[in-house]
């Protein structure tokens, strides 16, 4: 499984990058999660940020920013 954040590095995309940890933690899988900075590479997905990328397909993203249950849900969508 393959699981990135994609931001520039903001306050909120930091946010999604812990929140999508603990929801991988809590999950019990062993993955890991990759911030995506690069916003070349954050456009092939969205313009909307943070966002969330679960196996290519993308999950969410700006904001609100989900909670840890709707993290846990996108995520178990793709497993």
């Amino acid at each position: 499984m393959e699981i990135r954040v994609l931001g520039p590095g903001c306050a909120n995309c930091h946010a999604m990058e812990q929140l999508t940890k603990a929801a991988v933690k809590e999950l019990g899988i062993t993955v890991s999660v990759e911030h995506v900075t690069d916003m070349a590479e954050i456009m092939n997905y969205t313009m909307s940020t943070p966002g969330l990328v679960v196996n290519g397909k993308l999950k969410h993203s700006g904001k609100p920013l989900p909670n840890i249950e709707k993290v846990k849900a996108l995520i178990k969508e793709e497993s």
